[in-house]
């Protein structure tokens, strides 16, 4: 049976997730997100716990338990202003740290280095300090996707499954890759996300049908015209199915702009689902924006988990 149907929709239906990612990277970041969140704008958002506002962030999400709100596995700091580090203190972690002790800033230096058990370690850490602060995790992903091993090929998914599946977590990992024009990936790409997908069907955790997003990055004489229009062509094209959508919003201030490198994408981001044309886009297309707390619920019922 299709993720679909088992959430009680037609098997037909398209149905987005928009996560707002990177939550409690900064004041800015927050602000932005829970303007979203508060207006259903958006899904849910992730949490990157290690960040130097993630408690502010952490305590408003536990103040809030009815919007989904999920853990962002952090083990990049990829900016030189404004860097963090593991928040596991009763283990090693010198596998994951570069030389001043915080996050390596790229995916390929974590991939080579990292310890499997280390990894594990801080994974349980930073969901224990979101529920700690009071948090109810809706569901898990990864910033960065350091995880996922798409610089060298070691990733290190068996481990994050059995930490998701362990806390009652649905993560994000796409059944079906898609390419950037939204075609089906090539075979052998497919083959290996379809090994994948079973790993996590093995282990309990539900997953996405397919993953979408753009370019992180401000795109050469890119404006908030172009980017909407972007957008609205991603949506046109979604799939049947279960589809989240990545975004990275935020207020741009002073305190972004003095880290950030693309602190005018992130502007546009907080924009551009709360725009009237993005708005009618989805209703003219008959896309249903559903939430993560459903595909958690789904997982906790098959696995009979409870708190």
């Amino acid at each position: 049976m299709s993720l679909a149907r088992e959430l009680g929709y037609d098997e037909k239906d398209r149905l987005l997730l928009v996560n707002a990612d990177d939550f409690g990277l900064c004041h800015s970041v927050n602000v932005g997100i829970q303007q979203l969140l508060l207006d259903e704008t958006v899904s849910s958002a992730t949490l990157m716990l290690p960040c130097g506002w993630a408690r502010e962030a952490a305590i408003w999400s536990a103040r809030h338990p009815q919007i989904d709100v999920g853990v962002h596995f952090t083990f990049t700091s990829e900016w030189d202003a404004y860097r963090w580090g593991p928040v596991n203190r009763k283990g090693s972690t010198a596998s994951l740290v570069a030389n001043e002790g915080y996050f390596p800033k790229d995916c390929k230096t974590f991939e080579q280095q990292a310890d499997p058990e280390q990894v594990k370690a801080e994974l349980i850490a930073q969901i224990e300090m979101a529920l700690a602060l009071g948090m109810k995790p809706s569901h898990a992903d990864n910033h960065m996707g350091s995880l996922y091993g798409l610089a060298t090929g070691r990733h290190f998914l068996p481990i994050v499954l059995d930490v998701c599946a362990s806390y009652g977590l649905p993560f994000r990992l796409p059944r079906f890759l898609l390419q950037e024009n939204g075609q089906v990936a090539p075979p052998e790409l497919a083959e290996q996300a379809k090994q994948l997908a079973q790993l996590a069907d093995s282990k309990g955790v539900v997953i996405l049908d397919y993953l979408i997003g753009l370019p992180f990055q401000l795109q050469a004489g890119e404006t908030f015209d172009t980017l909407k229009a972007n957008m609205q062509q991603l949506l046109k094209g979604l799939h049947s199915g279960v589809t989240e959508l990545i975004i990275h919003p935020s207020l741009v201030t002073d305190e972004l702009l003095a880290f950030h490198g693309q602190p005018e994408k992130r502007g546009m981001e907080l924009e551009l689902f709360r725009d009237a044309d993005i708005r009618q886009t989805l209703q003219e297309e008959g896309i249903r924006l559903i939430r993560w707390r459903e595909l958690q619920k789904l997982q906790r019922d098959r696995s009979g988990y409870s708190i």
